[in-house]
């Protein structure tokens, strides 16, 4: 895997790797987010781009959310649910970073 990242980063030329954080609605960390930060700190050793976490709570229903709004069929949805979460987490990365 972190083969595959690194070529996709270079092939962007990216700056940052941006990794989702799943938080329970709470605001608590259980297994899934252990193993995220434990993939970011891994990256993090192996990478020469800066790697940060990004809380991913309810990406997946903003995701499903929008894609019912714009008309989407059900089996777009379920092709695109994925991408259009990482979407919503990286514009919510990119305006946490903006003053």
């Amino acid at each position: 895997m972190l083969r595959r990242v690194t070529i996709l980063l270079e092939s962007y030329e990216a700056k940052a790797l941006v990794i989702g954080l799943p938080s329970r609605l709470d605001g608590t960390e259980g297994a899934a987010a252990e193993a995220a930060r434990s993939i970011a700190a891994k990256f993090q050793r192996s990478l020469s781009v800066p790697v940060y976490l990004q809380n991913e709570s309810l990406t997946t229903f903003a995701a499903e959310s929008h894609l019912k709004s714009v008309g989407r069929s059900e089996g777009e949805i379920e092709r695109q649910i994925d991408s259009e979460a990482a979407a919503i987490i990286l514009r919510d990365f990119i305006n946490r970073q903006q003053p």
